[in-house]
C-alpha cells in the first residue's frame, strides 16, 4: 500500500540549509537561530498548521524578515501613555541616539584626563540634581522595585542622625539588635501589575512590616503609637494605581518628618511615577521636589513612567542617606548599565519627550488628526479618554477622541505591518492617536483600510 501522507514529503533539514536563501540569511543570523526557525516550520507542517507545500516559502519569508531581536515595534493606539505591556515610556530621539553612542566603548568609569578609574554615572547624577534642586544627592539602579529594596535594606540600623536629620541630637533606646520594623500605612500596601506586591518585596530583606491605621484612614498618631526600639524607618508609598475616596485621612510627608525627627528615624517616600515638579495637568500627582522639601530623606521613583526615560530606579534625597544606600553591598548587584545611564541623562537634558508631548497634546489638533483618519477609512469619531497608565494618576481622564472600528479589526491590526495596538472596549476597536507619532498617521490609515477591505468590514465601521 502506498503511503499518501503528505507529511512524509516535508523537506529535510540538510536540504533546507543548503538553499541559497538560507545560506544568505547566515550573514545576519547565526546557525542556531536558522535551524530553530526551520524546525518550527517543519513542526507546523507536521501538525497540519500549514500545508507541506508552504514549508519552503514560509522558511524563506521568516528568515528574510527576522531581525536580531524578536521584539516587534508597535504603534500604541490605546490612549494609554505609560503602557507596561508595550514597554512603558517610548524613548526620545535624543535618548535613542545616546544609547547608540554608548553601545561601544565609553568612559562610563574612566576619567579621560587622568586615565584613572572614576565614579559611575556621574553625568546622569548631575542631570538629576540639576532637574531637582531640592535633592542633595542621587543614585540610579535598575528599576523602581530595586530602589525600594535597596533603600529599606541599607537604612535598617541607620539612625536619622546618620542621614542628616533635622534633629541630629535625638536618640532612641535600642535593644542592641538591628532594627527590623518598617512602619507603613495599611492603605499604602499596594499590589501592582502581575500580582507583584511591595509587601513581599520588603519582607525579603528580613524586615517586618508594622501596619498602622486602616485602609481608608491613617493618622499621625497611628505611626507614633507603633514606633518602638525595633523600628528601622517610616515609609510612605504613593497609591499610584488606585484611589480611595470618601471618608479618608492620611499623614503627609511634613507631618511624618516631624515625627521621624522626634524618634531619630529615616523617612522614605516611594512616589512611583516620577514627576520632578508639579504638573498642572495632573494636580493630584505627587512630585519629587515637593516631597524632598517637605522632609523626605529619600524619594524613590521609576525612570520609565512620567519622566519618559528608560527603565531605572531613581533614589534622590539627602547626601548622607543616599551615600548610605550607595555604599551598601546590594547596590553593586542592582546597579544599572551604561546604556540606561546614557538614555536617562539624554532624557533629562533634552526637551523632546514623547510622554510629555502625549500628556500635553493639543486637544483641538488631536481631534483634527482623528477626524482626518476617520474620513480616510470611512469610520466615525467618538469621545475617548486617554490615561497615564503605569501606575500614574489613577482615575484621571485625559479627554480626547478615537476612531471607532468593529471589534474584529483589533487582532488583524496587531498582526499587521505596522503592528497597531488599539483599545478593545464594549465590543469596539478604538484607535486613539494620542500616543501615535503624527508622522505615522498615513500608515495607520493604510493599515486600517487594508483590514477593513480584507475582512469586508468597511460598511460596518
Amino acid at each position: 500500500m502506498v503511503d499518501s501522507d503528505p507529511r512524509r514529503s516535508i523537506p529535510r533539514t540538510d536540504r533546507l540549509l543548503a538553499m541559497p536563501e538560507v545560506i544568505a540569511a547566515g550573514e545576519h543570523l547565526n546557525q542556531t537561530t536558522i535551524k530553530a526557525i526551520i524546525a518550527e516550520v517543519q513542526s507546523a507542517a507536521r501538525s497540519g498548521e500549514i500545508p507541506v507545500a508552504e514549508v519552503t516559502p514560509t522558511i524563506v519569508s521568516r528568515l528574510g524578515s527576522r531581525s536580531a531581536s524578536s521584539l516587534i515595534p508597535v504603534l500604541n493606539a490605546t490612549g494609554i501613555l505609560v503602557h507596561t505591556n508595550l514597554g512603558r515610556a517610548p524613548l526620545s530621539p535624543a535618548a535613542t541616539q545616546a544609547i547608540t553612542e554608548a553601545a561601544g566603548y565609553v568612559d562610563v568609569e574612566m576619567d579621560l584626563d587622568s586615565g584613572r578609574r572614576s565614579k559611575r554615572g556621574t553625568g546622569a547624577k548631575a542631570a538629576l540634581l540639576r532637574a531637582c534642586p531640592a535633592a542633595e544627592d542621587a543614585l540610579v539602579v535598575n528599576n523602581g522595585a530595586a530602589a525600594l529594596l535597596l533603600a529599606v535594606t541599607a537604612l535598617r540600623g541607620s539612625t536619622s542622625a546618620n542621614v542628616a536629620s533635622a534633629n541630629p541630637g535625638a536618640e532612641r533606646q535600642c535593644t542592641g539588635a538591628t532594627p527590623s520594623e518598617i512602619i507603613v500605612s495599611r492603605g499604602e500596601l499596594i499590589e501592582i501589575g502581575a500580582g507583584f506586591r511591595l509587601t513581599d518585596l520588603m519582607t525579603t530583606t528580613g524586615a517586618r512590616l508594622r501596619e498602622v491605621g486602616t485602609t481608608n484612614r491613617t493618622h499621625l498618631a497611628d505611626y507614633a503609637e507603633a514606633i518602638g526600639p525595633d523600628t528601622s524607618c517610616l515609609l510612605k508609598v504613593h497609591t499610584s494605581n488606585f484611589r480611595v475616596e470618601g471618608f479618608t485621612a492620611s499623614a503627609d510627608v511634613g507631618q511624618l518628618r516631624t515625627l521621624a525627627d522626634e524618634h531619630d528615624l529615616p523617612l522614605i517616600v516611594d512616589l512611583g511615577s516620577g514627576l520632578f515638579t508639579p504638573d498642572p495637568s495632573l494636580p493630584d500627582e505627587p512630585d519629587i521636589d515637593t516631597a524632598l522639601r517637605a522632609g523626605a530623606d529619600l524619594v524613590i521613583v521609576s525612570g520609565d513612567k512620567l519622566l519618559g526615560g528608560p527603565q531605572a530606579g531613581l533614589i534622590l534625597g539627602r547626601t548622607e542617606a543616599v551615600q548610605t544606600v550607595a555604599k551598601h553591598p546590594l547596590a553593586r548587584a542592582l546597579r544599572t548599565d551604561k546604556l540606561t545611564l546614557a538614555a536617562l541623562e539624554a532624557t533629562i537634558t533634552h526637551t523632546a519627550n514623547p510622554i510629555h508631548d502625549a500628556l500635553h497634546t493639543d486637544p483641538v489638533h488631536l481631534r483634527e488628526r482623528t477626524e482626518t483618519l476617520a474620513e480616510a477609512v470611512g469610520a466615525a469619531v467618538v469621545d475617548h479618554d486617554g490615561r497615564v497608565g503605569g501606575g500614574g494618576a489613577p482615575g484621571v481622564p485625559l479627554p480626547g477622541c478615537a476612531v471607532e472600528l468593529p471589534e474584529e479589526c483589533a487582532q488583524a491590526l496587531r498582526l499587521g505591518d505596522p503592528a497597531i495596538v488599539a483599545r478593545v472596549h464594549q465590543g469596539r476597536c478604538l484607535i486613539d492617536l494620542r500616543c501615535v507619532p503624527e508622522s505615522e498617521d498615513q500608515r495607520v490609515a493604510a493599515a486600517i483600510g487594508k483590514v477593513l477591505t480584507s475582512n469586508h468590514l468597511g460598511d460596518h465601521a
